[in-house]
C-alpha cells in the first residue's frame, strides 16, 4: 500500500488537501517555474488534483517544445 493510499497530504505549501498523485523529485522544477512552493523536497512530491492539472499543463506545454526543437 503506498502513501497516497494511506492519506498523505499535498506537497504544495499551503494546501492541505489530500494527494492523489506522485512524483520524482526532478519534477521539482517543472512546478518551481509555475511558482509553487513544494514544502518537504524529499525523494517523492506528491499532488492534490488540483495541482496535478497544474503539473500536467506546464509539463505538456515543455513537451511539446522539446518534440518541435528536435524535429
Amino acid at each position: 500500500m503506498g502513501r497516497v493510499k494511506k492519506g498523505v497530504t499535498c506537497s504544495i505549501e499551503g494546501c492541505n488537501e489530500a494527494a492523489v498523485h506522485s512524483l520524482s523529485s526532478e519534477d521539482i522544477k517543472v512546478l518551481k517555474d509555475e511558482g509553487l512552493k513544494v514544502k518537504d523536497e524529499g525523494r517523492r512530491i506528491y499532488l492534490c488534483e488540483k495541482h496535478y492539472k497544474i503539473y500536467k499543463k506546464a509539463r505538456r506545454r515543455i513537451d511539446r517544445l522539446l518534440r518541435w526543437r528536435f524535429r
